[in-house]
C-alpha cells in the first residue's frame, strides 16, 4: 500500500509538471507570436500632405496632395487626394474690392481642415500660384494685383496651415509645371520601377494663356524657352513658351475687337451661330491689355449678331496669329521659335473641353474628321443647337469659335499635321489626378521638404534577432522536458496497471 501511495503522488507530481511546463510552452510561443507580429507589421504610413490654390484667369480650384514622407530619389511620391473649385470668378476679377478674393476661398479652404487629419495641418505646406489672368492684371495695374495677393494671404494665414506665400507664376512656370504633371502621372519618371521611357508633351489652354511644352528631339537655340528640371535622379530639358493673351477668353476678346462694327453698333460675328444674338459692353468687354479700350464711347454697347459661316470664322480666327516673320530657324506664331513637334503630347483644361464637345473624348478622331464636326456645328441655327446640346448658352454659343481657335492654334500655330494630330491625347484626369500644372508644382516643392526615416519598428534588429533565438531555444527545451514528462508519465501509468 505505501508504494501505491508513492507511485500515485509521483504520478500527480509529473502531471502537474506536464500541465505547467505545457502552459509556459503556450505562453512563450504567444509570445514569440505577437512579437513577431508587431516587430513585421506595416508601418501605418508616415503621410505628408500638401495644399496648391490654382488662382486661374476665370476661376480658383484648390488641390489636397499627400505622399510617403519616405521620399524616392530626392523626389515625393505625390497623389491628389481632393479637389474643390471656388466658387464666383478668379481673383484677379476682385481688383476693385480685393478683401472679397481671399473671402472667396473660404469654402474650400474649410474642406481642405476637414480632409487633413488635425495633428497634420500646422506640417502642411500651402501655395498659391496665380496664373495669367494676374499676370495680366500686374501688367495692366501692378499696385493692384499687389494688394489682391496681400488680402489672399492674409486671410490663407488665418487658418492653421504652413502656408508658404501667394505669387504670381510666370507662363513658363505653367508649361513646366504642367508637362511635369502629365508625365507624372503617366508614369514615365519611375524608370527605377518601370524602367526607362519617354516623355510626352504637354498643351494647356487657358482662359487667358496657352502654353506647349516637351522635350526637343534636338538643341534648343533659344535660352529664353529652355528650363531644367531634376525629378526622381534624372535631368530633364525642355522646350516651353507661354502666349500670354491667347488662351480661349482672351483670344474671343481679341476676335470680336477685329470685326468690324456698323453705324448702328452691329457686329456681325460668322462664329456665332446663325440666330444667336449678344449684346456686350464695350467699356467691360475690351478692358484687358490684350484688348485695350477701341476709340468708341466707353458706354457703348454693341449688339454681336451670328452669322455660322464656318469658313468666314476660320478665316478670321487665323488673322489671330502673326506669321509672317522669323528669326530662328523655325517658328510657331508671333515670332516666336519653336523646334518640331514630335512625340506624343497630353492636351489639358480648354483643349479637352472643348473637343469633348465634338466627341474627342468617346472616340479617337482624325484632323479631317474634326474639322468636319466643327463646320458641322458652325452650321447649325441658334434655335435647333440649343435643342441639341443642353448646356449653358454662354459655353455653347462660344463653341464654334472654340472648335476653330484650338484647330488653328494646334495646326497652324504649333505647327501639328494631319499625321502628328494622332499623337495628341485631350485628357481630363490620369488614375484620379487632374491634369494641370499644380501636381508637377507640388512634385517639384516637395524636393525642398526633407526626406523623413521611416518610422521604426519596436525593437531593434539586434534585439530582435537576439530575443528570437532566446526564446526559439526555450521552446526547443520546453518541447524536450514535455515530452518527456510525459514518456516518464506513460512508464508510471503503464507500471501501476501491470
Amino acid at each position: 500500500m505505501p508504494e501505491a501511495r508513492e507511485g500515485t503522488k509521483r504520478r500527480h507530481w509529473c502531471k502537474c509538471l506536464l500541465v505547467t511546463t505545457a502552459v509556459l510552452l503556450l505562453v512563450v510561443v504567444a509570445v514569440l507570436v505577437i512579437v513577431a507580429v508587431r516587430q513585421n507589421r506595416p508601418t501605418p504610413p508616415n503621410l505628408k500632405f500638401g495644399i496648391v490654390l490654382d488662382a486661374g484667369s476665370s476661376h480658383t480650384a484648390l488641390f489636397i496632395y499627400q505622399w510617403s514622407a519616405e521620399k524616392m530619389n530626392d523626389t515625393g511620391v505625390v497623389q491628389q487626394q481632393k479637389s474643390c473649385s471656388v466658387k464666383g470668378p478668379g481673383i484677379s476679377s476682385y481688383w476693385a474690392d480685393v478683401d472679397q478674393a481671399g473671402l472667396s476661398l473660404r469654402a474650400c479652404l474649410n474642406e481642405a481642415k476637414q480632409s487633413i487629419p488635425v495633428g497634420q495641418h500646422r506640417h502642411t505646406p500651402v501655395y498659391l500660384g496665380a496664373t495669367a489672368g494676374m499676370r495680366l492684371l500686374r501688367s495692366q495695374n501692378s499696385s493692384q494685383a499687389e494688394k489682391i495677393l496681400q488680402a489672399v494671404e492674409a486671410f490663407i494665414h488665418s487658418y492653421p496651415f504652413d502656408f508658404r506665400g501667394a505669387r504670381i507664376i510666370t507662363g513658363a512656370d505653367e508649361g513646366a509645371f504642367g508637362w511635369i504633371t502629365v508625365n507624372y502621372l503617366m508614369g514615365n519618371f519611375l524608370q527605377d520601377i518601370a524602367g526607362p521611357h519617354e516623355t510626352i508633351g504637354a498643351l494647356d489652354l487657358g482662359g487667358a494663356s496657352t502654353q506647349i511644352t516637351f522635350v526637343p528631339d534636338g538643341e534648343i537655340e533659344s535660352p529664353g524657352n529652355s528650363m531644367h528640371f531634376r525629378l526622381y535622379g534624372k535631368n530633364y530639358e525642355m522646350y516651353t513658351h507661354s502666349y500670354l493673351c491667347y488662351g480661349k477668353d482672351q483670344a474671343l476678346k481679341m476676335f470680336l475687337q477685329n470685326l468690324q462694327v456698323s453705324a448702328n453698333g452691329i457686329i456681325s460675328n460668322p462664329c456665332f451661330n446663325k440666330g444667336y444674338e449678344r449684346f456686350i459692353n464695350v467699356s467691360s468687354f475690351f478692358n484687358s491689355p490684350c484688348t485695350p479700350m477701341p476709340t468708341w464711347t466707353t458706354d457703348q454697347t454693341l449688339r454681336v449678331i451670328g452669322t455660322g459661316i464656318s469658313h468666314q470664322c476660320r478665316a478670321h480666327v487665323r488673322q489671330l496669329l502673326n506669321q509672317s516673320s522669323c528669326t530662328w530657324s523655325q517658328c510657331s506664331f508671333n515670332g516666336v521659335y519653336q523646334p518640331q513637334v514630335w512625340g506624343k503630347y497630353g492636351a489639358m483644361s480648354a483643349f479637352y473641353f472643348v473637343m469633348k464637345f465634338f466627341n474627342m473624348d468617346k472616340e479617337k478622331l482624325s484632323l479631317d474628321e474634326v474639322n468636319v464636326a466643327v463646320d458641322k456645328f458652325c452650321s447649325t441655327p441658334w434655335d435647333q443647337a440649343k435643342k441639341q446640346y443642353k448646356i449653358k448658352e454662354k459655353y455653347l454659343s462660344e463653341n464654334c469659335f472654340s472648335g476653330h481657335y484650338v484647330l488653328v492654334l494646334l495646326v497652324d500655330g504649333y505647327n501639328f499635321t494631319s499625321t502628328t494630330w494622332n499623337n495628341i491625347h485631350f485628357m481630363k484626369k490620369i488614375g484620379g489626378s487632374d491634369a494641370g500644372w499644380t501636381l508637377g508644382y507640388m512634385l517639384n516643392l516637395t524636393n525642398m521638404i526633407p526626406a523623413e526615416l521611416p518610422r521604426p519598428p519596436p525593437m531593434s534588429k539586434t534585439s530582435y534577432l537576439s530575443f528570437m533565438v532566446i526564446f526559439s531555444i526555450l521552446v526547443v527545451l520546453l518541447v524536450i522536458c514535455l515530452l518527456v514528462l510525459r514518456k516518464k508519465l506513460l512508464r508510471q501509468r503503464s507500471k501501476e496497471m501491470a
